[in-house]
């Protein structure tokens, strides 16, 4: 029942050696240990090290195979050293002021390739204003220089300016001559005019003189016709003017503005603008009308006439005659800015030589600031479809003025609600256009004496010029016109009686040359002259190229880890 156990005894261990548990652990290293970090960073030294030497050896900069050569004395290493960092200094130097250059003057405006025909450009737009606004009154006593003198005094005595026997027409002539006459005579303290406000465009072409009497006849192209079939009127800062060949405010406003809505022609669309010129398949007659070679025979002739008694001293001064001023055809004209004068009594001849500035490809991917220009598309205003620097100026003297008077000139642009000033307000408007001049002046003038920042800011108009540009410069000559000394040798006597006290003066203009030289914005530098730039700089101190720089990476990656890897290797 019962069983005996057995009795084990404990034998002794065998001594298993380390090359037999070797064997038994299959080859499995149980003893080994990591590399101590000290022997890392000895290995890694050593790598760079022997990387460093070998591309020392096989770089192609120039004067770096002397830095590692073992053998090459101290005083030696030093100076090649010294020589090496002298060189990277004037490189960087170089290179820096040709970065400056690229990046603050990158657009150059030089002579285009070939010339221009005259067929490729618009004739200019001729805007006329006659000197006399309002034929002279002599009868009765409310005339303009006695209302203005029983103004004058009213403005001293701080009256309100209400003359006794004046109607309600003379009173709203003289109220709307205030300002087209000469108002810089106005002054601040001009006393109250009592009156609703009125539609200064309906007056000024009410008070004009017939169109047909002052424009005489006129010749375009070498055909006769009545100067109403060129010319069609204008509203201008000095009243109603005339313009031939001009963009129809259809075509240059906006349509909430005033002037478009104002506009009694149909709407049209002309196929013409300045930065793609005449389409291809327009025939010779075009919308704006161009000329096909230069000469007289090619241009606008016209005779202009006045009438001694008609004219008003009082108004415009002791200059009577005419303004003439030649503009591109889609700017609006300002001709008190810049005009020809033509006086009574003379033949004026105006040879036109145009000034047009093309644009290349290659400017439109640089900032506005950086090529200092608009393209058409960059630049959008809130009165015009067309942007040039003329009406960006106008539109912003408009905004100014509005800001500063609480109300715009009855010439500037404007939308349908914009209140138009008064006769109050003539003296701030006019200070307004001064003001803005001098806070431009003074914005610019702090942007110029800080260089760094002009670069990113821009003027508070910010009317740049736009990159594709067209004036018209002029040659002028003149002579005498003696009429009477005509009429007399012909015998006409009927003349002088239909027209009494007759002024004429002849204006012919026309293109100087058939072709002219255009001139053209285009890239001073571009990324390649840039870089080609830079390769030369550092080929000439250090023989440096795209090739040199990869050796550099190849040495210190790719060469570098292979290195690193064998003394790895040899190491364990």
């Amino acid at each position: 029942m019962f069983v005996r156990t057995k009795r084990f005894e404990m034998k002794p261990t065998v001594a298993v050696t380390d090359s037999d548990m070797e064997c038994i652990n299959f080859g499995i290293d149980l003893t080994s240990k990591k590399t101590p970090k000290p022997a890392v960073c000895k290995t890694v030294c050593k790598c760079f090290a022997i990387t460093y030497e070998d591309y020392c050896r096989h770089t192609s900069l120039h004067g770096v195979q002397y830095l590692g050569e073992e053998k090459r004395p101290f005083k030696e290493r030093i100076f090649w050293l010294s020589v090496f960092v002298v060189s990277i200094y004037c490189c960087a130097n170089l290179i820096l002021s040709a970065y400056t250059k690229w990046n603050e003057t990158p657009v150059i405006v030089s002579f285009a390739e070939r010339s221009t025909p005259v067929w490729n450009i618009p004739f200019p737009a001729v805007t006329i204003c006659s000197e006399t606004k309002r034929v002279l009154k002599t009868k009765g006593n409310n005339s303009f220089v006695n209302l203005y003198s029983q103004l004058s005094a009213d403005m001293r005595a701080s009256r309100v300016f209400q003359p006794p026997n004046i109607t309600s027409i003379e009173m709203e002539e003289f109220r709307t001559l205030l300002h087209v006459c000469n108002t810089h005579s106005i002054q601040q303290e001009m006393p109250i005019i009592p009156g609703d406000n009125l539609d200064y465009y309906k007056l000024l072409e009410r008070m004009l003189p017939p169109f047909d009497r002052y424009f005489f006849y006129c010749r375009w192209l070498s055909r006769f016709n009545e100067c109403d079939k060129y010319f069609r009127p204008t509203l201008t800062e000095e009243g109603i003017c005339y313009t031939f060949n001009g963009l129809r405010p259809t075509d240059i406003y906006r349509k909430d503005t005033y002037q478009y809505h104002h506009s009694v022609q149909n709407v049209s669309h002309s196929t013409w603008s300045l930065e793609t010129g005449y389409d291809p398949a327009s025939d010779v007659e075009t919308y704006p009308a161009r000329v096909l070679s230069a000469g007289a025979r090619s241009g606008i002739f016209m005779t202009l006439q006045s009438f001694k008694q008609e004219v008003d001293y009082a108004c415009r001064g002791p200059v009577q005659g005419f303004k003439v001023l030649l503009h591109a055809p889609d700017d609006v004209p300002q001709v008190s800015k810049q005009f020809v004068r033509i006086p009574m009594g003379r033949e004026v001849l105006i040879a036109v030589k145009p000034n047009m500035i093309t644009t290349s490809a290659g400017i439109a991917e640089y900032h506005p600031l950086r090529r200092q220009c608009f393209l058409s598309h960059e630049r959008s205003l809130r009165f015009f479809k067309v942007y040039s620097e003329s009406n960006c100026q106008l539109e912003c003297l408009a905004n100014f003025t509005l800001t500063k008077c609480g109300c715009v000139k009855f010439s500037m642009p404007r939308s349908l609600d914009m209140p138009v000033c008064s006769e109050d307000k003539i003296y701030c408007y006019n200070m307004a256009e001064r003001e803005l001049l001098v806070r431009e002046f003074h914005r610019v003038r702090k942007l110029n004496s800080n260089s760094d920042m002009s670069r990113d800011l821009e003027t508070a108009c910010n009317c740049m010029p736009a990159c594709t540009s067209l004036v018209y410069n002029t040659e002028i000559s003149q002579a005498n016109f003696d009429l009477h000394e005509m009429l007399a040798a012909e015998g006409d006597t009927e003349f002088l009686r239909d027209y009494p006290g007759s002024q004429m003066s002849r204006l012919s203009i026309y293109f100087k040359q058939n072709q002219f030289i255009t001139s053209k914005r285009s890239e001073l530098y571009g990324v390649t002259e840039f870089l080609a730039n830079c390769g030369g700089i550092f080929g000439l101190f250090m023989g440096f190229s795209i090739l040199s720089l990869v050796e550099m990476l190849y040495h210190f990656t790719l060469r570098f880890g292979v290195n690193l890897k064998q003394l790895f290797k040899v190491d364990s």
